[in-house]
């Protein structure tokens, strides 16, 4: 299982859920590019993280992960899928669509150090808010299992463009859980239980001949 956090996070943000999942699988929460130990290259792009997340697997023999991401983890683990779709083997995407035009400004730098690379901030937001309708088109294309956790009411992400990703990917399922954006954080056991039932029930379709 291999978790990616969202803009700003490291991969300690899973600790909470971290456990529980390394029960069933052997678990790895990089922490992406620009943040936490991670190089800092100053330059940023989803495809650009796709192509960090694709190598990370190369360079540890991972040939078949369930692959979660939370947030902008989420867009960059839809595109693994897209590109790897006989790696991922199930999906899970925790209160996230792909981008659609929008007009989110972008916040201004807090003082004092972070742990992350602010470029980042700039960046991804920057081109969620010019939207890419390639993302949305090719969902289709995903064919791994996949099931989203949404945050509800509580979330500022718009929870109908959830709905609208369920209804394009093959096989996906939606679940709500009351707990705004960071469910994993807000409400850990609910989110460690729906995605642990979930795996345990899922089904790979059948391919056609």
């Amino acid at each position: 299982m291999v978790l990616l956090h969202a803009l700003g996070d490291q991969g300690t943000t899973w600790e909470p859920v971290l456990s529980r999942f390394a029960t069933e699988y052997r678990v790895f929460a990089p922490d992406l590019s620009g943040h936490g130990r991670s190089e800092w290259s100053g330059r940023y792009a989803f495809e650009n993280y796709r192509d960090d997340v694709v190598g990370f697997l190369d360079v540890l023999g991972l040939d078949q992960v369930v692959l979660v991401g939370h947030s902008m983890g989420g867009v960059i683990a839809y595109l693994v899928a897209i590109r790897q779709p006989d790696r991922v083997d199930r999906l899970i995407i925790e209160d996230v669509a792909p981008p659609r035009p929008r007009d989110r400004p972008i916040p201004t730098r807090p003082e004092g150090e972070l742990g992350f690379d602010w470029n980042v901030a700039p960046s991804i937001i920057g081109q969620v808010n010019r939207g890419e309708p390639d993302f949305w088109s090719e969902l289709v294309d995903i064919s791994a299992p996949t099931l989203l956790i949404g945050g509800g009411t509580e979330s500022h992400i718009p929870q109908e463009q959830l709905a609208e990703v369920r209804s394009l990917i093959p096989a996906c399922e939606l679940v709500s859980v009351p707990a705004g954006h960071y469910v994993h954080k807000s409400m850990p056991e609910m989110f460690g239980q729906a995605t642990l039932d979930w795996l345990a029930s899922a089904q790979t379709p059948k391919q056609d001949d």
